[in-house]
This record gives structure tokens, sequence and C-alpha cells, in this order.
């Protein structure tokens, strides 16, 4: 199984719930995924992308190449032996559109602006 990463934002409670719960899961399984924090500079530096695009979209980075978005998801979910019938599922293309559209159309920007609400809050 190839090295996987994931660049996610660990101060967004969906976000970190979630991959929280993958990371329990690729630890317990030993599996080689490793999990970075867009809150965290050298990571982004060593991602290159800025914390914005980080915060919009989730990235994996498997083999050299960076997933963004849904595609990100399945590569995710595909290192996952619990998740990959979900990877296959939403591979589907029906689905996959469906998927692409709730996801970029509804769910990335609502947690993007939650996002960015935590951050004025803070500033």
């Amino acid at each position: 199984m190839p090295d996987t990463d994931v660049l996610y934002n660990a101060e967004c409670p969906v976000c970190s719930r979630e991959i929280d719960h993958y990371a329990r899961l690729s630890a317990a399984q030993a599996l080689p995924l490793r999990y970075d924090d867009l809150n965290d500079a050298k990571n982004l530096d060593d991602w290159g992308v800025t914390a914005d695009q980080a915060a919009q979209r989730l990235h994996v980075r498997q083999n050299g190449q960076i997933y963004i978005g849904l595609p990100a998801f399945i590569v995710l979910w595909q290192s996952l032996p619990r998740y990959r019938w979900l990877a296959r599922l939403v591979s589907l293309p029906g689905v996959y559109r469906l998927a692409c559209w709730t996801y970029d159309g509804v769910l990335a920007p609502l947690l993007y602006r939650s996002h960015l609400r935590r951050r004025r809050k803070t500033a």
C-alpha cells in the first residue's frame, strides 16, 4: 500500500472529528497514513499550498500526486479497508456527480465559511 498523506483543518470541529476517526483506524491497523494539520505552517510549505487553499477542501497526497475535494476522500477511503466499499460506491458515475455537487457546492463552502468565522472571532 502506498504512503498516503492527508492535509486537513484540525481547528474545524467537523473535519477534526472525521479525520480523527480515520487516524484511529489507520493507527490501529498500522497503515501508512499521515495526517497534517493545515494550521501548522511547515505543513503548508511541505504541501505547497496556502492556508486559504487548504482550508477550502480536503487534500490528500499519494505517490506524489495531490487530490483535492471528493477525489481526495476517495483516495483516503481506498486506503482504509473499512471504507473501500464507500470509495467504490462514490466512484460510480452518477453517484460521483451527485457527491461532487454536494461536497463542492454545499458542504465544503459551509465548512469554509465556518472556518472564516472562527478566524474572525480569534483575530
